[in-house]
């Protein structure tokens, strides 16, 4: 090995440890092991899944589908049978359609293909991490512009931000982590201004009022982001989907993603929960009643606040430090995602909509916590 390519590979892997990458933290095994319990009592309630899903209804689907599918063929047309599947559930022809490995790496596709060294991508805070960790990896610029406090959109600074470098705005509704819509409104008045790509993210669509998606055809820079992690359980399967229109979706479809990105498997148990669609409505239609009496009883705790949610999740404060009551949640065995400060609000935590008996852990562990 040449010393200029020494010095070349040296430098490059420095440049690479550089990138902030996505952090997962603690694991219901480790923190089981770190206490001294059964895995059976960690309440995990960190990570915005749906155990509101009938999980019985599902491992039958899914031992149908080992019966149908060979797990040594590849999946030619697979999306296609998806895609189909999808006009549907969407209201909105085949060729609107783009399937991905989930969000996630919808967004890197997306991001790949529009920020170039120097580009700018704009965004809102607190948001979404995955954009600007993509953003930053292209070599791109990655700016943002705090929410007002009622967590909505600040139209004159961010429209402040657009310039001849601009090629990318992502907007998250719901947003992760404050849980709430934006401004129907805002939204479309951003997506008419801006000039280049608007990502709209609506991973949490399925528990909110609004969706973009049957308005997509005025909107003809937008890419709307939709996945089967949240409302249909699906987040170990990492299956996702984006609608945009044809000019868009056909670079999408085409260009960006290597051949068979999506596992067969998943993409067919995607179909599977879209013939079925009474498993996602009925568990939406629970998460949602079980989410207004989480908030209520939230809030019935002296020195903690819960905001309103269009969410699997809620964002919630306490009075007490956040570490001290993290701390205590965690020796209980019951998982958060603590954020600390939020905009003007100390003591920030997401709080996923667990099933009753995990409320009923936390509102318990809670209650003791701001009582001491």
């Amino acid at each position: 090995m040449s010393a200029s390519y020494q010095k070349w590979l040296k430098q490059k892997l420095v440049k690479l440890q550089a990138i902030d990458c996505y952090a997962a933290g603690t694991t219901p095994e480790g923190l089981a092991n770190k206490i001294g319990v059964d895995l059976s009592k960690i309440v995990k309630l960190n990570f915005n899944e749906n155990l509101f899903v009938n999980r019985a209804r599902q491992v039958a689907l899914i031992k149908e589908l080992a019966e149908e599918i060979d797990l040594r063929m590849y999946p030619e047309d697979e999306q296609v049978k998806l895609r189909e599947k999808l006009t549907d559930y969407m209201g909105v022809p085949k060729d609107y359609l783009v399937i991905g490995n989930a969000g996630d790496e919808l967004i890197d596709r997306i991001i790949r293909l529009f920020i170039e060294e120097g580009d700018v991508a704009v965004s809102f805070s607190p948001s979404f991490a995955i954009p600007r960790l993509c953003v930053n990896r292209q070599g791109g610029k990655h700016l943002t512009v705090p929410l007002k406090s009622d967590f909505q959109l600040d139209l004159p600074k961010i429209l402040s931000l657009f310039s001849d470098k601009t090629r990318l705005l992502y907007l998250c509704s719901p947003n992760n982590p404050t849980s709430n819509q934006l401004n129907v409104d805002d939204v479309a008045a951003l997506a008419k201004a801006f000039p280049g790509v608007v990502i709209l993210d609506e991973a949490y669509g399925e528990f909110a009022d609004y969706s973009f998606v049957p308005r997509i055809r005025e909107f003809p820079n937008m890419i709307i982001l939709r996945t089967f992690s949240k409302a249909f359980g699906l987040a170990m399967l990492r299956l996702g989907y984006c609608v945009a229109n044809p000019e868009l979706a056909n670079i999408l479809n085409e260009k960006a993603p290597l051949p068979y990105p999506v596992s067969g498997f998943s993409i067919r148990m995607g179909i599977k929960m879209l013939e079925n669609m009474d498993i996602m409505r009925s568990a939406v239609s629970a998460l949602k009643a079980e989410r207004v009496k989480l908030i209520k009883a939230l809030n019935q705790i002296k020195g903690v606040h819960a905001f309103e949610s269009q969410a699997d999740f809620i964002l919630m404060n306490t009075q007490k430090p956040a570490d001290e009551v993290y701390e205590k949640l965690l020796n209980q065995g019951i998982m958060l995602k603590k954020w600390g400060k939020l905009l003007q609000y100390e003591n920030c935590f997401r709080v996923t909509v667990g099933t009753p008996e995990m409320n009923r852990r936390l509102i318990e562990a809670l209650n003791e916590i701001q009582s001491d």
